[in-house]
């Protein structure tokens, strides 16, 4: 290096520790506001809200029902908050629980979510797992969620699925992975389909349940019932004539920018659709989607940001 006659080495060696110090406010400042921003998201994870919609899908004359959708608990032990809000959700006394998968972020959370739940199990359900009902999370960069969906480890911790899903059924809720059923809620034939976890690739479609030859005579409602909400899923759904699909999966984006909304959306569904209820088309069909922004996180990522945990009470409605 050729230093100018023109600068002295004492100037210059002041304007490089004037330059360091520049970096080190900046370098500080951003320091300083990324550790605002986890502090405030480790509290907005604990905000839980009711998010309410209706939908007018009933066939006529029928009284307003009510379904309380659930989905991404990801219940880690001592999450007390959680626990309680939980509890609290059998006062809206609904008609329906759906429940959209990835209830557990521990291999100890069986147990606590099963009480947490206990009193929701009282009322009629019907559910679905999540790749985080098989297999624990795992810690990863968040910032990998920018290049695509998640990919599963090579070798997962497994998680005691059969002992939650036991316990849903115990509490009478309906087992719907990859398999049918209706049910009759409030005078109302309600046709169930679900599947397992498009996520990790399992979905099987099982159609419809059958009964009479004139069974579509009657007033019934087609619901569709999964976890992650992939394009391929909910063509294949709205194609088939469903008439409300509920999912989750999403987060919401979880780490949403204010006046914008989710950056990713985890799986190929557009991030604007990240959560809500929104119609979705294909080939000429459409069928509502509701899309629940989910209740917890990965216990690897224990922050939301603009996008509250929520549950869903959607409310179902009859032209007359």
């Amino acid at each position: 290096m050729t230093i100018s006659p023109m600068i002295s080495t004492s100037a210059l060696a002041s304007r490089a520790r004037t330059i360091g110090r520049g970096f080190a406010v900046t370098a500080g400042a951003g320091t300083v506001a990324g550790a605002a921003a986890f502090g405030y998201g480790l509290w907005e994870k604990n905000q839980f809200v009711l998010r309410e919609e209706t939908l007018d899908i009933l066939p006529p004359g029928q009284a307003p029902f009510r379904i309380l959708h659930l989905s991404d608990i990801h219940f880690v032990p001592g999450q007390q908050k959680k626990a309680a809000w939980l509890e609290s959700l059998a006062g809206l006394e609904p008609d329906l629980v759906v429940n959209t998968g990835d209830n557990l972020s521990h291999a100890k959370a069986v147990d606590p979510l099963l009480q947490a739940l206990r009193p929701l199990l009282e009322f009629p359900g019907v559910f679905v797992p999540g790749s985080n009902d098989y297999f624990a999370p795992s810690l990863k960069n968040p910032a990998s969620y920018l290049l695509g969906p998640s990919k599963a480890k090579p070798k997962p911790t497994a998680l005691d699925w059969p002992r939650l899903r036991s316990g849903f059924g115990m509490g009478g809720w309906v087992d719907l992975t990859n398999r049918h059923q209706s049910v009759v809620l409030k005078g109302i034939r309600f046709d169930f389909s679900g599947v397992d976890d498009p996520h990790l690739n399992r979905e099987r479609y099982a159609g419809w349940p059958r009964g009479t030859v004139n069974q579509n005579a009657t007033p019934h409602l087609k619901v569709a019932v999964i976890h992650a909400p992939y394009q391929r899923v909910l063509d294949h759904f709205t194609e088939d004539g469903a008439h409300l699909l509920l999912a989750g999966h999403t987060h919401g984006g979880q780490l949403c920018i204010p006046g914008y909304g989710a950056l990713v959306s985890n799986c190929d569904l557009p991030t604007w659709r990240a959560k809500g209820l929104n119609d979705w088309q294909s080939n000429g069909s459409t069928t509502p989607v509701n899309v629940s922004g989910g209740i917890g996180t990965s216990r690897f990522a224990p922050v939301r940001i603009a996008c509250k945990p929520e549950a869903v009470l959607l409310t179902l409605t009859s032209p007359n």
